[in-house]
């Protein structure tokens, strides 16, 4: 039988425009609603609205859709701040009132314990609040040069797309950066390499004097070289706004100072600990340092470290929380799988003059009980994984090896609730706690502490 031709030129038939109630946001700060068998998510709609909806993607047992009108509002919705909201994919959650998105990531983090990992904690402990917009400290902004247009984007990408977003400004970025993005669309215009610069990573240090701004630094990922012309407009705009300009030409080995070659290293503060850290600008630190404070305060109270304890951090990175550990004077070891880290991690305690701390560099991905017992007998543990969490270090705990108490750092909620369902089912620990940080307001990004306890 002769196949049916296909007409080339057919226009397309667009999606139908239905009806939804929604129930709940998912994990990405969308929508969710059911209809005729399948799980809607619809981006842009609010618990409890009455929606209009369109799919963008249709597949056999969900959809996922863009609102088309809002036809019961939400009495939780907002008008967002942003002039960019909706094309810019940075903030999904602008138009929700803020006590709203973290009542809602709280009930993401409890369903995540119980269906995930089958545990529920036996306290939840209130949020973790800190600054609602201009807290953001360290970013990765893409850069695009449109030849039709005859300029330069620079900003985050469209929402669900790669393009870059169209964008003078972002409420979520310091200040001092957010003012940078226009000047730097201007800059980049003039250089002769405005089409090979795709990405420029910033980061922020705490001020290098008294009464002074903030410490920028720029890396500008370069595909080619600068000519001298370049060169020349470069320095004239660090100069004129104050930032360093660093260059990456290839991997992050390449990454190094352009100009100025002299100036004020980054770094931030533990006021409360009598801490400083100094850190390079593709180094991980926390993008939010007001409530990395918080934070540490409370993981602190938590693990209540004493004078006599051996204590181990775990994907200890900078020493972020190993060295307030170390001021409580119990002896602390900080494994983290990246050699700079653990370098930057050194410098760290040298600076601060803190002795009772020892690195060492570990994959803790492929930690096995041996390995773990090797390490030697710890009294408590702290525990900060990447989003994948810490799965092979909690399967290998055993009776020679297990602490008291557990306090764990999770920016995936999904990983901790396995992690915690290894823990509390088969490790004989108890979820004594559990709560949610609001390190990153505007966003459905969901990061959280716990607190585990042995039972016997």
């Amino acid at each position: 039988m002769a196949r049916r031709s296909r007409n080339r030129n057919q226009t397309p038939v667009a999606p139908e425009i239905k009806l939804a109630i929604i129930e709940s946001l998912d994990q990405e700060g969308r929508g969710v609603a059911h209809l005729d068998g399948k799980t809607i998510f619809v981006d842009g709609a609010l618990p409890n609205e009455k929606v209009t909806f369109q799919s963008i993607r249709i597949k056999p047992s969900y959809e996922v859709a863009n609102v088309v009108e809002v036809l019961k509002q939400s009495n939780q919705r907002v008008t967002p701040k942003c002039p960019h909201f909706g094309l810019c994919g940075g903030c999904k959650l602008q138009h929700l009132d803020f006590a709203a998105q973290v009542a809602a990531k709280q009930r993401l983090l409890e369903n995540d314990l119980w269906h995930i990992g089958k545990v529920k904690a036996e306290n939840i402990l209130p949020p973790l609040y800190g600054p609602t917009w201009g807290y953001r400290h360290k970013a990765r902004l893409s850069v695009k040069y449109v030849d039709k247009k005859q300029r330069v984007l620079v900003g985050f990408n469209e929402k669900g797309t790669r393009y870059v977003a169209d964008m003078n400004s972002c409420e979520v970025l310091v200040p001092e950066v957010s003012a940078l993005i226009e000047p730097l669309q201007q800059v980049i215009e003039q250089l002769s390499i405005r089409d090979k610069l795709p990405q420029i990573e910033l980061a922020v240090g705490e001020t290098a004097e008294e009464g002074g701004g903030p410490v920028i630094v720029l890396i500008l990922r370069i595909m080619d070289a600068l000519n001298a012309n370049d060169e020349a407009l470069l320095k004239a705009f660090a100069s004129t706004h104050t930032v360093q300009i660093w260059t990456q030409t290839k991997g992050p080995e390449t990454i190094k100072p352009f100009y100025p070659l002299q100036a004020p290293a980054l770094k931030y503060r533990l006021p409360e600990f009598d801490l400083t850290y100094p850190f390079k600008p593709n180094e991980f630190t926390q993008v939010n340092p007001q409530i990395n404070r918080v934070m540490i305060r409370r993981a602190m109270h938590l693990l209540a470290p004493k004078r006599h304890e051996d204590i181990a951090d775990f994907f200890c990175g900078i020493g972020n929380f190993t060295l307030p550990i170390a001021r409580s004077g119990a002896q602390v070891l900080g494994l983290e799988g990246l050699a700079n880290l653990v370098d930057r991690a050194n410098e760290s305690a040298a600076l601060n003059q803190i002795e009772n701390t020892k690195f060492g560099v570990a994959d803790l991905f492929k930690m096995t009980p041996e390995t773990l017992t090797e390490l030697g007998r710890f009294d408590k543990w702290l525990v900060d994984p990447p989003r994948d969490g810490a799965f092979e270090l909690v399967k290998s705990l055993d009776a020679s090896n297990s602490p008291e108490r557990i306090v764990y750092v999770a920016c995936n909620p999904a990983t901790l609730a396995r992690d915690a369902g290894v823990l509390v089912n088969e490790k004989g620990y108890i979820l004594s706690a559990a709560g949610v940080i609001n390190m990153f307001p505007h966003t459905a990004h969901v990061e959280s502490i716990a607190l585990f306890v042995r039972a016997n």
